[in-house]
């Protein structure tokens, strides 16, 4: 895969990714079926036109461009809206999940099931109520049915004991509940979020807003910026100094219009002569052209019309300097003049 079709690839990419989070984002935001499908198209025209637009803009009009951009800042804040509303739910969805697993964890002992008891407020009014009458039986002095009185005495001690053991029983479930309580605002919360949200002191609800909102522009961001590279013209290749008058001149040639002639006196000023000034032009195609500008100068050399200079050339074909040179170049190799 050649370097520049590489910003296309990405450019796909994030415009692929950020469409399905407008998809799942418009499905998640709506009720009926017609609802959500008509978000999911807002959403893909939006981010469509939040990727593409800076690439169809750049060779605009300037009238055009600042409306384009003005369109272009509403549809960036609408997708990563959008976009927003994916995290936050999806943040929702993944502490659900979190949470869910924590309850549905198996308890540590075996002996630590959950049971149902009466809240504490009543064993706390039945075990007032024993110590009373315990209290009183133990009071009462027994003339006759002695034994009686002892078996009251005890069976109110043993209730005593027992909702002693219930209330313990009671507090102990309050504060498994407790617990796990605890351990279900610990797994709702991002694990990450946590520690960042109290580091800056922040709620951490803000924080994951914050976040959701700064992966969406990033995403825009890398999605605009690789649509314009994609668009971008391919840069030419830099063509030397001598190559553009030798094609024009040669185009004038072919369209039959001569190129203008420069002064003889500035001519003869800026060109050497050839066993003086290096020579340093490119090589020429041997076009028809050239050919027969050959021929010319040949004829010309030999019948005394010409001098065998790039002066000279120039000022018999009427042509560049970057031409002449090239003829004269040329008529060296091929050694038709000394």
């Amino acid at each position: 895969m050649t370097t520049g079709r590489l910003p296309l690839l990405l450019a796909v990419l994030a415009t692929l990714t950020a469409a399905c989070l407008s998809v799942l984002a418009g499905w998640q935001r709506g009720g009926w079926l017609a609802e959500r499908a008509l978000w999911i198209a807002i959403g893909v025209v939006l981010v469509l036109a939040a990727h593409l637009l800076p690439a169809l803009l750049q060779h605009r009009a300037t009238v055009l461009r600042v409306c384009g951009g003005a369109l272009w800042i509403c549809c960036m804040a609408a997708t990563c809206y959008g976009h927003a509303v994916f995290f936050t739910l999806a943040q929702r969805h993944a502490a659900e999940a979190r949470t869910a697993i924590v309850i549905h964890a198996p308890p540590v002992s075996p002996g630590s099931a959950p049971a149902t008891a009466r809240p504490l407020t009543q064993i706390a009014h039945e075990r007032a109520a024993t110590i009373a009458q315990l209290a009183a039986a133990r009071a009462r002095r027994c003339a006759s049915g002695c034994a009686t009185l002892d078996a009251r005495r005890t069976a109110l001690a043993a209730r005593l004991d027992a909702l002693d053991t219930e209330a313990a029983e009671a507090r102990r479930q309050e504060a498994a509940q407790d617990r796990a309580e605890a351990e279900r605002d610990t797994a709702r919360v991002d694990p990450v979020a946590a520690p960042l949200a109290a580091l800056l002191g922040i709620p951490a609800t803000r924080l994951d807003l914050i976040a959701g909102l700064a992966y969406a522009a990033l995403l825009e961001g890398v999605a605009c910026f690789c649509w314009l590279l994609a668009f971008a013209p391919a840069r030419p290749a830099q063509q030397s100094r001598t190559t553009l008058p030798v094609a024009a001149t040669a185009a004038g040639n072919e369209a039959g219009i001569a190129p203008p002639v420069a002064p003889v006196a500035a001519a003869a000023a800026r060109v050497a002569e050839p066993d003086e000034a290096p020579i340093a032009a490119p090589e020429i195609r041997a076009t028809t052209n050239t050919t027969a500008d050959i021929e010319r100068i040949t004829q010309g050399v030999a019948a005394g019309e010409v001098r065998p200079t790039v002066a000279g050339i120039r000022r018999f074909l009427g042509c560049s300097q970057t031409r002449a040179v090239a003829l004269r170049r040329q008529l060296n190799n091929e050694a038709r003049i000394a």
